[in-house]
């Protein structure tokens, strides 16, 4: 073994291993820290309002009249639900379910602050998925003791704040201090009424009406509109590019309009998927680059001693002794190049999570456990693929040397 080693020093290139060694710290630093970093600011975007989130449009039928009537039906059927659904830009369409009754709500603020609000109003429903509020309080649970959850658009509160309470000398209202007000609803139909107590929950950014929770509104449909049938008039559709021209190319062949454009998050969260995967892509093709470095390293060693490693062969040496230094070498260089590159994840993540906390006040980092498991996988990957193809040319030597 010691002649081995001996032999190895003779024509070990130092600059080739060096050259192996930082290309691929650097390649699997750069892998290790994007999947960490994307752990790590995935919490802050994926939320309900998060910029990471799949976007949402909602589409409906364009209104056409002839003489006040409506030219065609401007609700969406089956068959034109399921050929939405069909659609390669399309994760999850969801329908809006149309109250069948008459809604009426009152409000008064407690004191007797102000005049006492009524209004006629209505009621829609989309499924829980689509809907971009905590939905702790969203159940049907309170519905038996005569209270319905409501979620109303954020639009209406400031609409009543900047305009209809400042013109009329009303106080403004907060989000907390308005889920904490009543509402006095009447549902009417059927020649039935039935008298609820609605409590909003939440306001939506996303969603521009009023929603209960659908299997409420199904229920009440079919007890106040008994033999009516709830076609939804306008669709929710789950996209990840919502960007994409084969939308618009599609809605403008079917005569659909969208209500609500492109938002800039959705622009920014594919944008920031794309950024990511090049970054991921670059580290792999670095790493790969590097892969092949340390192999034309080590072949270029064997070659040089291609003669007497083939004697050592011949005269009693077996092939995996003669391949343990080169493999050895293999394995102690990956291991530093491993532990070293788990260093520099862990000098340079608390730099970007410095600034999160700054940001983003109580962040809470994503678990690191994750990254050393990868890093430990393709570690372990790349040397055995080293230490096979080590080996493989040492035992070639061996074939090619018995050969008469």
């Amino acid at each position: 073994m010691r002649l081995i080693w001996k032999l190895l020093r003779q024509h070990i290139s130092i600059g080739q291993l060096l050259g192996f060694f930082l290309a691929s710290l650097f390649g699997i630093t750069i892998i290790l820290l994007s999947i960490q970093f994307y752990r790590d600011v995935l919490p802050l975007f994926s939320g309900k309002d998060g910029l990471m989130k799949n976007e949402y449009i909602i589409i409906s039928k364009k209104v056409s009249t002839i003489g006040g009537f409506l030219k065609k039906s401007n609700t969406f059927s089956s068959r034109e639900i399921n050929d939405i659904e069909r659609q390669p830009f399309t994760l999850a369409v969801g329908e809006f379910t149309p109250s069948l009754f008459k809604v009426t709500a009152g409000i008064g603020l407690q004191g007797g602050i102000g005049p006492r609000l009524s209004t006629d109003m209505f009621f829609e429903s989309v499924p829980d998925q689509f809907i971009d509020v905590d939905l702790n309080q969203w159940n049907t649970d309170d519905i038996g003791n005569g209270i319905i959850p409501i979620i109303v658009p954020r639009n209406y509160l400031n609409l009543y704040n900047f305009g209809f309470a400042q013109s009329q000398n009303l106080p403004q209202l907060s989000e907390g201090l308005i889920g904490r007000i009543k509402l006095d609803i009447r549902l009417r139909g059927e020649d039935k009424e039935q008298y609820y107590t609605g409590k909003i929950v939440g306001f939506s950014s996303r969603l521009n009406t009023i929603l209960v929770p659908q299997s409420f509104l199904k229920q009440a449909n079919a007890n106040f509109a008994a033999g009516q049938e709830a076609n939804p008039s306008r669709l929710i559709i789950e996209v990840t590019n919502p960007s994409d021209p084969a939308i618009n190319e599609y809605l403008n062949s079917k005569g659909y309009e969208k209500e609500n454009e492109t938002t800039d998050s959705g622009k920014m969260a594919h944008f920031l998927r794309v950024i990511i995967g090049i970054i991921i892509g670059v580290g792999l093709f670095i790493c790969l680059l590097a892969l092949y470095i340390l192999m034309l390293s080590i072949f270029l060693l064997l070659q040089k001693n291609t003669t007497k490693l083939t004697n050592l062969l011949l005269i009693g040496y077996s092939s995996r002794q003669v391949a343990f230094p080169y493999q050895l070498i293999t394995i102690l260089l990956n291991g530093v190049i491993l532990l070293l590159s788990f260093l520099l994840v862990g000098c340079i993540r608390p730099l970007y999570l410095h600034l999160f906390n700054d940001v983003f006040p109580g962040f809470i980092p994503s678990s690191t456990f994750p990254i050393y498991i990868i890093g430990l996988g393709m570690t372990a990957v790349v040397t055995i693929i080293n230490l096979v193809i080590i080996k493989r040319k040492i035992t070639r030597l061996l074939h090619l040397k018995k050969k008469p």
